[in-house]
């Protein structure tokens, strides 16, 4: 009888934990917005589905998730200023796999804050930056923080490049620059608790660039032999037009004299 029990212990541990653990469990967050993903373990059966637990109660949007899906653990994850670990499980009708755990996770400072909106234009020897911070750091836990902006500045002709560390406003100057030259500007938030995106770089001239002096001698160059040819057929135009009014109202003796006198001259000559 013992012998017999032992056999369906056995068999029942067999059946119902058969499946692998699955793995590269993490936990990912932008803006205090937390994700977790997972891979499904070794010759997982494609009906397998997946349990995430929190406090190991289960998450209720992520009690059936399928491979290749994630888990929001924004609501779970309440208290910014908590630990948190989630676990996750692989099951079927009749199977299931070990529990698989996560780091700890701390909101604050594994979070990773996005990129402010930037909008960059020229103002003479300087650029100005008009600025909004990502929405997060407007929450409850984030609105009486200190936040400091970090900007890259790259001029383009040359690729020179420098850094500057300033407090957030609306808008703000960036000063002592090159007249009529391009720079390029990148922004991210500094927060003190976490890591941050840059912004996309941005681009503005300082002011109108020069036009190239030779390109404007040739324009006035070209513009001037324009002038001048104009000018030449309007007088030869204007020697035709007198000539023929000149002819028509002279009587035609007077005309015949100077046809004659211009053949003697000619013949003079």
């Amino acid at each position: 009888m013992g012998l017999w029990m032992l056999l369906l212990l056995h068999l029942h541990l067999a059946t119902g934990i058969s499946l692998s653990a699955p793995s590269s469990v993490s936990i990912s967050s932008i803006n205090l917005e937390h994700t977790l993903s997972f891979q499904p373990g070794p010759q997982t059966p494609s009906d397998a589905q997946f349990m995430v637990e929190q406090l190991w109660k289960p998450v209720p949007a992520c009690v059936a998730l399928r491979a290749g899906q994630t888990c929001d653990l924004t609501r779970a994850f309440k208290d910014p200023f908590d630990h948190y670990v989630a676990r996750v499980q692989a099951f079927t009708a009749t199977q299931r796999s070990s529990w698989t755990v996560s780091d700890s996770f701390l909101p604050l400072s594994d979070t990773v804050i996005g990129p402010p909106d930037i909008a960059v234009s020229g103002c003479g020897n300087c650029l100005i930056l008009h600025l909004t911070l990502p929405e997060v750091l407007a929450s409850e836990h984030l609105k009486d923080s200190h936040t400091d902006l970090v900007f890259h500045v790259r001029r383009t002709r040359d690729g020179a490049e420098f850094t500057l560390h300033m407090p957030y406003s609306e808008e703000t100057v960036i000063s002592y620059l090159q007249t009529g030259v391009e720079y390029c500007v990148t922004a991210s938030v500094k927060p003190h608790f976490s890591k941050a995106i840059p912004s996309e770089a941005q681009c503005a001239f300082t002011s109108p660039p020069p036009r190239n002096s030779l390109y404007m001698l040739v324009v006035l160059l070209g513009a001037f032999c324009a002038l001048v040819f104009l000018l030449m057929a309007l007088v030869a135009y204007g020697s035709r037009l007198t000539f023929s009014v000149l002819k028509t109202r002279l009587p035609k003796s007077l005309v015949t004299a100077t046809n004659r006198s211009d053949l003697t001259s000619l013949s003079i000559i």
